[in-house]
């Protein structure tokens, strides 16, 4: 059980150094991967910056439907299972576009008008408050590969067994503190999971601007 999304960014980079694990710059996935992320970042004295991916949302429905879409719009579908379209095509791709929208509405709104971080023959830290499926966050390590990233490490405080196993196999490391046995909400594994609301991750962000 973590105190809260800071405590829990303590405990990472106290990690992280003990491993002695080398990154030139700390993604962030919002919303409750900003804080441990920023925390990471000041303690390493690396840059920050968020990267979002969001998972295809489906009309009238309460779980979205399979597949997310990576930073850059590309809609990713995972490797390892069948995939069966609850929905029909024209309906998965209006939900899919309107899931690209959303995802660059919150870009915009969480990194102002900076310009995003060039990770090109870079090693990236990817931080998030914890990992249920995963698969938000395979599309953002997608996004990264074909971006020119050298290397890529997970770190989150607590991630599902299943979730573990596959993007163990797709990052070059990963840093999780607790692998429970059961797992049904990152929010179990929290004394305080409050929200993190869009005001307290541009006032981070507005922290990371460049002095002009």
């Amino acid at each position: 059980m973590f105190l809260n999304r800071k405590q829990a960014g303590y405990l990472l980079a106290e990690e992280l150094e003990k491993q002695d694990l080398e990154f030139d710059v700390v993604l962030a996935i919002p919303r409750g991967g900003v804080v441990p992320a920023d925390i990471i970042a000041r303690h390493f004295d690396r840059e920050l910056d968020v990267i979002l991916s969001r998972k295809i949302g489906s009309p009238g429905r309460d779980e979205p439907v399979v597949g997310a879409v990576a930073p850059d719009g590309k809609i990713v579908l995972p490797d390892q299972v069948q995939v069966i379209f609850p929905v029909d095509v024209e309906t998965y791709n209006q939900s899919a576009q309107e899931t690209k929208n959303e995802l660059n509405r919150l870009t915009r709104l969480y990194r102002g008008n900076r310009p995003p971080l060039n990770i090109k023959g870079r090693r990236v830290l990817l931080v998030d408050d914890g990992i249920a499926s995963g698969s938000t966050i395979s599309a953002s390590v997608d996004y990264l590969k074909r971006s020119g990233a050298t290397s890529i490490i997970i770190a989150t405080p607590v991630c599902a067994r299943v979730a573990y196993e596959v993007l163990l196999n797709q990052v070059d490391h990963m840093i999780v503190l607790e692998i429970p046995a059961e797992f049904f909400a990152v929010s179990q594994f929290y004394q305080d999971f409050t929200a993190v609301e869009d005001e307290e991750i541009i006032s981070i962000m507005r922290c990371w601007q460049p002095i002009q």
